[in-house]
């Protein structure tokens, strides 16, 4: 091969980076995504025990979840803010801290003082921490994905799936041992803040992967020009279906996060390791049906996709509901699993189909999306108290089949392969709205001329 084969075989890259260092990026982003999935899941997993610690209601139960969602509202808040002024590097260094720190002094709460309104306090400082590092983790990834110009992010959320796959194993194993929740949590604290700093100095400022401003951005920088107005995108039918389309799916993995394992545990007797087992189950079909997702939209295209992930999601969870035998609602469960795989990323895709008004749809499809997540945990805690654990998952039903029927609205502007946009698919959902407002130094709106070639 001579030198000149060589070098044409050879990536180049901006700024001086070498193909190594740019790779070492990308395996550090999939190792923070792998430790979000594992901390998390090791929480989820052991609220049978936080249940059963506290004696209490599942309505009591949806105020700790509530907790815990009105955190990462808040984190989201201010994380797009924090990562443009410091960079994704240091916010998610900061974030690791306070994340597992909060995580294991939620552990304490619980399992020594036994404080509920502890609980929900060092839950709310986990759910800032935590959405503000999961925001931080996107975007330098999005970052690494400009750089290797091929997609990315879909596995890099398929790394987060394995690792909630991991924690929940941690998680059963836990359970089955008799490990108390303190000691639990802080060993899983301990093994991911060290994991995490170990790879941390392979992440690479984000701003290496952009190219430099053209004359209209700098002169909006400047104040020498006003930055174009964006035409609200909150009377577009579209968005607003497509908004409704990820909602009913964004519930749909929501709930199963934060109530299938008490759900098994309730609903069908078994015991709190078990509980925690399915929902292995569950986070092993998602992240297997992340992995292999892409394939099939490359393939059948997002309607056939979205209408098939509603009737998987929709038939797994009849069956969880109304199963004869823990059998046939483990079967359930993975069809629940698989069904709410791919339908946040699919929607996102949608929104995002008209590269002018991305950033402004996919904001308003997620702000959509995320009341889900707000609203999903003390609804179905109070439906719980009423009808029973298992009833209150009608509801998800009911909303997943609307969004298969809302399927329509999310089909390709302009051909099946024409526009390839990033999976931003994580329970901390609303991270595309915020990835994508940060990720552009301005929003032009529909009548703006694009950006040149060398932005995209």
């Amino acid at each position: 091969m001579t030198a000149s084969a060589s070098s044409a075989a050879t990536p180049q890259y901006p700024h001086g980076l070498n193909h190594r260092q740019v790779l070492s990026w990308r395996n550090a982003i999939a190792t923070l995504f792998t430790l979000a999935g594992f901390s998390f899941a090791s929480w989820v997993g052991r609220i049978p025990t936080v249940r059963d610690t506290f004696d209490a209601t599942h309505s009591e139960i949806g105020i700790l979840l509530l907790g815990l969602a009105t955190g990462s509202i808040l984190g989201l808040l201010v994380a797009g803010r924090l990562v443009e002024r410091w960079g994704a590097r240091v916010v998610v260094g900061v974030c690791m801290l306070v994340f597992f720190a909060a995580l294991a002094a939620t552990g304490i709460t619980v399992g020594v003082l036994g404080s509920f309104v502890g609980a929900v306090f060092t839950l709310a400082v986990l759910g800032v921490s935590f959405s503000t590092y999961d925001v931080a983790i996107n975007l330098s990834g999005a970052a690494n994905e400009r750089l290797l110009k091929r997609s990315t992010l879909p596995i890099l959320h398929g790394f987060y799936s394995l690792g909630t796959m991991i924690g929940a194993g941690f998680g059963a194993a836990a359970e089955v041992l008799h490990i108390p929740l303190a000691l639990h949590l802080i060993v899983v604290a301990a093994i991911a803040f060290v994991t995490g700093l170990s790879v941390l100095r392979f992440v690479l400022p984000e701003t290496l992967a952009d190219a430099p401003p053209n004359t209209q951005e700098m002169a909006i920088a400047s104040g020498a020009m006003s930055a174009p107005k964006v035409r609200s995108v909150w009377r577009e039918p579209r968005t607003l279906v497509i908004g409704v389309i990820v909602l009913g799916m964004a519930f749909a993995e929501g709930t199963a996060v934060d109530w299938l394992a008490l759900a098994m545990v309730d609903g069908y007797d078994v015991d709190n390791a078990l509980g925690t087992l399915i929902f292995g189950v569950f986070v092993t079909a998602m992240t297997a049906t992340r992995f292999l997702g892409v394939r099939a939209l490359d393939r059948f295209g997002r309607v056939p996709v979205l209408r098939t992930s509603a009737g998987f999601a929709a038939l797994g969870l009849l069956l969880v509901i109304f199963s004869p035998s823990v059998a046939f609602a483990i079967i359930g469960t993975a069809l629940w699993g698989a069904g709410a795989a791919l339908g946040f990323p699919v929607g996102i895709s949608a929104a995002a189909d008209d590269p002018k008004r991305a950033t402004a749809r996919v904001t308003a499809v997620a702000t959509i999306a995320y009341g889900a997540t707000l609203i999903g945990p003390p609804m179905i805690g109070v439906l719980s108290d009423y009808v029973g654990v298992l009833n209150a998952l009608l509801v998800i039903v009911v909303l997943t089949v609307l969004s298969g029927l809302l399927s329509p609205a999310a089909r390709e502007l302009a051909g099946r392969h024409s526009h390839t946009a990033p999976d931003f698919a994580s329970p901390g959902t609303t991270s595309a709205a915020i990835i994508l407002a940060t990720s552009e130094l301005q929003v032009i709106s529909a009548d703006d001329t694009p950006p040149p070639a060398a932005h995209r």
